[in-house]
């Protein structure tokens, strides 16, 4: 084995910040990082050996390979971590203009929403599977959250509550439960996990949510965050009377005064509902 792969690989084991897709994420980019190294020449390199010449040949390459703004952003919050554990920040620039790097586009006013249809449902051969997807789709649920959830404990009547250790940034939230889809996506929920959660006995969160991932791939239902992209346009028609901006609405600009006051509270109740702390995030999903 490499010896930079390996020393990278230990320093993740040793540094589990952030949650089990991050975590994941983060190794698999610094084992394709030390494995570019490699390929640039660098040999037998350790954990301690990072350089600023190392990070301004990596961004070389990725920009020489036409790699997007936002993932080679990514890559270098990566480099930037690697930095931070072995006390050299300096080696990676905080500014990514340094590098440069323009700003990345978050809006584009282009759908991203995702329905669940039978059909994405009859391909799926896990139960628990299944039933965290209709929960997404109806609630509007990260991923982690429709895995980790009890639903007899989290069904409060007119409310779904989301206990903060279920939640990215441990945030705790309320989601109103609006029409008889809602209900009866969780009461079949409550019905099939008893007490419990969505996590199989024999299984930890971990294998539960690498098997939800598995069964996804399997049966070809890819975007999943589109649930939550859906739930959101729906929700703002519900609050404001007219479609999203990304569902072929009215931009913002556009609204008479009253109305963008009716498209700025809508926004708000979006944000809580998703688990945001600002209402800007929203634009991600509806447009702007």
């Amino acid at each position: 084995m490499r010896d930079l792969n390996y020393a990278l690989k230990q320093l993740c084991h040793r540094n589990r910040d952030g949650s089990y897709a991050t975590q994941r994420d983060r190794k698999r980019v610094l084992d394709q990082i030390a494995n570019q190294l490699q390929e640039l020449g660098y040999r037998h390199m350790g954990e301690e050996s990072l350089k600023a010449k190392h990070v301004d040949r990596l961004v070389e390459r990725w920009k020489a390979e036409g790699l997007s703004v936002g993932t080679i952003k990514n890559r270098l919050a990566d480099l930037r971590w690697w930095a931070e554990k072995i006390d050299k920040q300096k080696v990676a620039a905080r500014d990514n203009e340094h590098y440069g790097i323009g700003t990345r586009q978050y809006v584009t006013n282009v759908s991203k929403a995702r329905e669940l249809t039978a059909g994405d449902l009859s391909k799926i051969t896990d139960a628990y599977t299944r039933i965290s997807l209709r929960l997404q789709a109806a609630f509007g649920l990260r991923r982690g959250e429709s895995i980790k959830i009890r639903p007899e404990w989290a069904d409060r009547g007119d409310t779904l509550v989301l206990k903060d250790t279920w939640t990215k940034g441990g945030r705790a939230r309320e989601i109103p439960i609006r029409n008889e889809e809602q209900r009866r996506v969780l009461d079949e929920a409550k019905h099939f996990a008893g007490r419990g959660s969505l996590i199989p006995a024999d299984k930890s969160y971990v294998e539960q949510l690498r098997r939800f991932e598995y069964q996804c791939a399997q049966a070809g239902v890819h975007r999943v965050h589109g649930h939550r992209h859906q739930y959101a346009q729906t929700r703002y028609r519900e609050l404001t009377g007219w479609a999203a901006p990304a569902a072929g609405g009215p931009r913002f600009k556009e609204l008479p005064p009253a109305k963008k006051t009716i498209d700025h509270e809508a926004r708000l109740t979006i944000s809580r509902e998703l688990g945001h702390d600002r209402a800007v995030i929203v634009a991600v999903y509806v447009g702007k």
